[in-house]
This record gives structure tokens, C-alpha cells and sequence, in this order.
């Protein structure tokens, strides 16, 4: 682990050194960061020896606050979760991080908890991307339509969340294998982002491109 004390010096995460305190009684160098602590992976290298092929060295350099690629992705993180807060963003990130199961347990809770129809929704469609990225498509479909049905009662029936619905069910439906259902509701979708949205809306563009996959996945080309 590469440390610049500099760098640590001009950030404002805490640490200290612990060598003489730590547990082990080696000439280990013991330093002890703050939880939020971030670190670059400069180099993964397997550590070979007799006994086992299971070890790596991992290297680590301190990043500071004026790191630009940090900066960059901080950015770029906190403006698109700009609209999730709290735990919510929390599930988002397990979601992106590849642990499903952590984020089902996380909007379940929040679930329960839930004292209004836009929460409801919120969290049923959270649960709804989980199962689907866990491949059991019958609980996703379950989520993403009690969510439409809520948003159905609550807003209008052009509304941009109503297509993000369709649009999500179809996911499910053409990762099943059930294209025409899978169509229907990207057609759907597709219907009411041409007359909630501006003509050249990224979300065309997705529902277009959906439908495509789908007549393409069902040999109509």
C-alpha cells in the first residue's frame, strides 16, 4: 500500500498509525483509515507458494480530494442518484455492485416501512430490477405490475413512470422468452413516451430499440 503523507494531509480523511498498537507482533506497518477511506487498485498479483494458489497481492494508493478522476465520478454518481436518497440510494449502489440478495433484504424492510403510494411504488420497482437481475422473472413481473397499478391510480394516464413500467415488464417478458408479451408492453411504452416526451428523448430511442430486439429475437426482420 502506497500512502503519500501529503496527500493525507491535504484530505480530510483521518488516519493513524497503530504499529505499535496492533495485534500482531511483526515489523508489520499498521495504519488505521476511516470507513470511507478510497483507495485506487494499482496492480492485482497472484502471491505463489508452496501450500497455496489462492493468495494475492492487491496494490493500494491513497487518493485525495484532489484526485480528478474521483472527482469526476463523484459527479457522475451523485447526478444520477440525484433522485434516491438515503437507504434508497444505498440499494441502488448493491444493485450496481452485483449483490442482489443485499439490495432484495434492503427494499424489502423498506417496503414494510412504507407510509406512502410514491415509497410503494419506488420500492416495488427496485425489487422488481433485483429479482430480475437474480433471474426469477415471475417475482419481478409480481413487483413491476404492483407498481403500475399504483401509479395507475395515482397519475395520469400519459405519465413518463407509466411507460418506465411497460418498458420494465417488457424486459422481463423478452428475458422469459415470451416476445409478443414482451411487445405489447414495449409498444405501450412506446406510446406514451411520444406524447409525454420531446421527439428526441432518450427514451425513444430505448423503446425503439427494444422493439427491434424483440422482432429480431422472434426472427422478424
Amino acid at each position: 500500500m502506497a500512502i503519500d503523507p501529503t496527500v493525507c494531509a491535504a484530505s480530510n480523511t483521518p488516519f493513524v498509525s497503530v504499529t505499535d498498537e496492533g495485534y500482531f507482533n511483526d515489523n508489520e506497518e499498521e495504519i488505521l483509515f476511516s470507513t470511507h477511506t478510497i483507495f485506487r487498485i494499482e496492480q492485482i498479483k497472484p502471491i505463489h507458494d508452496d501450500h497455496t494458489d489462492r493468495l494475492w497481492q492487491v496494490n493500494l494508493t491513497f487518493t485525495g480530494n484532489d484526485d480528478n478522476k474521483l472527482s469526476t465520478l463523484t459527479t457522475h454518481l451523485r447526478e444520477d442518484l440525484s433522485r434516491a436518497t438515503g437507504w434508497h440510494r444505498f440499494g441502488e449502489i448493491l444493485i450496481r455492485l452485483g449483490d442482489p440478495a443485499k439490495a432484495e433484504h434492503l427494499y424489502t424492510i423498506l417496503l414494510e416501512a412504507a407510509s406512502s403510494d410514491e415509497d410503494r411504488t419506488g420500492y416495488y420497482q427496485q425489487l422488481g430490477r433485483v429479482y430480475s437481475r437474480m433471474g426469477e422473472y415471475s417475482k419481478a413481473l409480481s413487483n413491476y405490475e404492483r407498481s403500475l397499478q399504483i401509479d395507475k391510480i395515482a397519475l395520469s394516464s400519459n405519465h413518463p413512470s407509466l411507460a418506465t413500467s411497460y418498458n420494465n415488464i417488457g424486459l422481463v417478458y423478452d428475458s422469459m422468452g415470451k416476445y409478443s408479451k414482451a411487445l405489447s408492453n414495449y409498444e405501450r411504452s412506446l406510446e406514451i413516451c411520444k406524447i409525454a416526451l420531446p421527439p428526441n428523448h432518450h427514451s425513444l430511442a430505448t423503446s425503439y430499440n427494444n422493439i427491434g430486439l424483440v422482432y429480431d429475437n422472434m426472427g422478424k426482420y
